[in-house]
């Protein structure tokens, strides 16, 4: 015997917000930081030029690049705020700082591959370097950095407040994975912040110990710890994007349905819908209604959508 799935018995009663609970916070502090970037790279493009100093001027274009991916973020933020009951996205708009997220990798890809280059240049052909003035910008930009970071260090993966239908409300940990717009804006800070720091180190040691060659050399270790950070926003903001199934919950699905030994399942979809929000489509050879299969998966908190269907 088959019966409609939850969703469609339901269709017209019930809206798709799926957004972390900790949305509006995030995109609060996201924008602030956009400030911050913005305010500093100007601050540094205008020094540039007035004192004629490449050094400000390189590190406020460099600015520039995260002020842009940030600015990305702010906007994701938005936009999903602004069309989570849209209708015309079939689960909401909680993927859309997943979109971001895997743009700002990139973006910190191609500044890690910049740096890399620039690094290994400066190691065969070392040119001089005004100590003083990039010491200045290191530390300043550091300070903003580090403010930048406390903006974002708020915790991004609280769980999702729970709407409309087939919202399970159980008390077992929580597996999400978080807000992946959050972490994209806070790891180009954190890049900021350890070229900053390294470039200080480096600058100290060649300005005091002659050590010229110690700039481009962590400049090179730098690169490839941020490339590092990238690849692994990269792979995590792709799998949500492509639906990749969270085998963790789909095992617990299928401990709770299958469990009593009464019920089979015959196909089953988990895929992330949001910071903290999975969705799942349930096939099951059982007798068993809807109702009692679905008292079984309440202790299975992460899934905020469900369609089941009895054969």
């Amino acid at each position: 015997m088959a019966s409609l799935p939850h969703s469609f018995a339901q269709a017209g009663t019930h809206h798709h917000d799926f957004l972390s609970a900790s949305h509006d916070a995030n995109a609060r502090r996201t924008r602030w930081v956009v400030v911050l970037t913005a305010v500093m790279m100007v601050g540094e493009i205008a020094a540039g030029y007035a004192t004629g100093s490449m050094a400000l001027l390189a590190d406020g274009f460099h600015m520039a690049t995260h002020a842009g991916a940030l600015g990305v973020a702010a906007l994701a933020y938005a936009y999903a705020r602004r069309h989570s009951r849209n209708p015309a996205f079939s689960f909401g708009t909680g993927k859309v700082g997943d979109l971001a997220g895997f743009a700002s990798a990139l973006v910190l890809a191609l500044f890690a591959i910049g740096i890399g280059v620039e690094s290994v240049e400066r190691l065969l052909d070392p040119g001089v370097v005004a100590f003083g003035e990039a010491t200045f910008v290191a530390v300043i930009g550091l300070a903003v950095n580090v403010v930048s970071a406390l903006l974002l260090s708020g915790d991004g993966h609280h769980h999702g407040h729970h709407h409309g239908h087939d919202h399970h409300h159980g008390h077992a940990g929580h597996h999400g994975h978080g807000d992946n717009n959050l972490r994209s804006a806070y790891l180009h800070v954190l890049a900021d912040a350890l070229t900053s720091v390294m470039a200080i180190a480096a600058l100290l040691a060649g300005r005091y110990l002659g050590w010229t060659w110690l700039d481009p050399l962590i400049g090179v270790i730098g690169a490839v710890v941020i490339a590092r950070w990238s690849w692994s926003l990269m792979k995590d903001t792709a799998a949500v994007l492509l639906d990749r199934t969270d085998e963790h919950i789909a095992e617990e699905v299928r401990e709770a349905i299958e469990g009593p030994g009464d019920a089979r399942i015959t196909d089953l979809h988990v895929w992330r819908i949001g910071p903290d929000a999975h969705a799942a489509i349930i096939a099951a050879a059982t007798s068993r209604d809807q109702t009692e299969l679905r008292e079984r998966l309440a202790p299975v908190h992460e899934l905020r959508h469900v369609s089941i269907e009895r054969h």
